[in-house]
């Protein structure tokens, strides 16, 4: 069986971590990468970070399995007439240079389509067209422009960014559904097109539920699912809501036993509607069930503080995978909050390949993240990330230069 995307070849001039994540995945599902470096630095992420004294850094290495290292010098001419060639043997270059940088270099939209017509050219840029086009976006800076921060963390401290890497690598994945999706097209029309991803976009696509939010604040001036209801106050945006769920069904995050030393014993605890009368019975408040005051979702939105504090109450003699374990017997949502360290030890994530074990030639073993989307035609094997320059000679043979041909261009500079 083969993979799903085998026949596919993308030039990779990504860094950092949004576009290596799109092109790391398309390299998970069969497509060969070619990852473009500079010689004797390559990716900047390959020294930061570092654990290990000469070794590529974990940063560089998680996030560039599967894919081929050439090291080209695009300022030297013969070493732009090598990626001209490359350009019209590939079918995806994917970028996430500053504004205005591919274009520096000699490589505008209109010259790439003279050199290959079908190639798709994808990007990720900081933000889409308008004011601020030009501006340099980071991770943290795209969770704030996104919507993200203002509605994360607690009404009475401010704003927060979150762990989750939602402006790099949620980017880099929507990204990656652009070029899928360009291909596909591409079938029909003959012809490639400029795929885009702006970090502020992708965040606020993750963040909908906030604008929906928004809306519904303007036009009824109180969301009785925040714990700012019913004692607290709105403003004129959407607040930040602690541990809300943000949807239907009310939700907090609840101490659990030993939570006095382990800052993660703690459960996630949801309040679903269909299963009240079994929360009431496993939390021993069973008169909850006909109390007016708890009987129903609309009565319990303004005693949703106290109703916590009870489940806490019962939280708290358990550790969070006991609490797991009676909640699931009666079908209550709830999830321990897990740490890297309990995640990286998983033996389920093992088995599924979304923890993985890489060897690595420099430095060893290390843990990883397989792949998240899992095809039952296209099973994704792991391998690792290359080392600085390793295919130059591979790939250069493929586009049919000699070894004397590979090593002049080595002696001049230009690879």
């Amino acid at each position: 069986m083969g993979k799903a995307l085998e026949d596919v070849r993308i030039l990779d001039f990504t860094h950092v971590q949004s576009g290596p994540t799109c092109t790391q995945l398309l390299a998970w599902f069969g497509a060969d990468v070619i990852k473009v470096e500079r010689a004797g630095a390559g990716d900047i992420t390959r020294e930061q970070l570092r654990d290990i004294p000469e070794a590529d850094s974990l940063y560089f290495t998680m996030l560039n399995h599967n894919k081929r290292s050439i090291t080209i010098d695009t300022k030297h001419p013969e070493g732009k007439l090598v990626l001209e060639e490359l350009i019209q043997s590939c079918d995806v270059l994917v970028e996430n240079f500053a504004p205005g940088a591919l274009d520096r270099m000699g490589f505008t939209w209109e010259r790439i389509q003279e050199l290959n017509p079908r190639m798709i050219v994808a990007s990720v840029k900081g933000f889409g067209p308008g004011p601020y086009e030009d501006c340099k976006v980071y991770e943290n800076v795209a969770q704030c422009v996104g919507g993200a921060a203002s509605t994360t963390g607690f009404d009475d401290g401010p704003p927060v960014v979150t762990g989750a890497q939602i402006g790099d690598s949620g980017t880099g994945l929507h990204l990656a559904l652009g070029i899928v999706t360009a291909l596909y097209q591409r079938k029909s029309t003959g012809r490639g097109q400029h795929v885009l991803a702006a970090m502020q976009d992708g965040v606020l696509n993750l963040c909908r539920v906030k604008l929906r939010d928004q809306q519904r604040l303007e036009r009824t001036g109180v969301m009785k699912e925040y714990p700012q209801h019913p004692n607290g106050t709105f403003g004129e945006a959407v607040p930040r809501a602690g541990n809300a769920s943000g949807g239907g069904q009310p939700g907090w995050i609840l101490k659990c036993k030993g939570w006095e030393t382990d800052p993660n014993a703690y459960i996630y605890f949801i309040a679903q509607a269909p299963v009240w009368a079994k929360i009431c019975n496993v939390i021993g408040r069973e008169e909850w069930t006909t109390d007016p005051n708890y009987a129903t979702p609309a009565a319990r939105l303004p005693h949703l503080k106290d109703i916590f504090a009870e489940v806490e109450r019962w939280t708290m003699t358990k550790t969070k995978f006991e609490a797991m374990a009676i909640l699931n017997k009666y079908d209550i949502p709830c999830g321990p909050i897990l740490s890297m360290k309990e995640i990286a030890e998983e033996p389920s994530l093992r088995k599924t390949g979304t923890i993985v074990e890489v060897d690595h030639p420099v430095r060893g073993k290390y843990l990883t993240v397989g792949n998240p989307i899992k095809l039952s035609d296209s099973p994704t094997e792991v391998t690792r990330s290359p080392l600085l320059g390793e295919h130059t000679d591979e790939v250069m043979a493929e586009l049919g230069y000699t070894a004397d041909q590979i090593a002049h261009l080595r002696t001049v500079g230009a690879i």
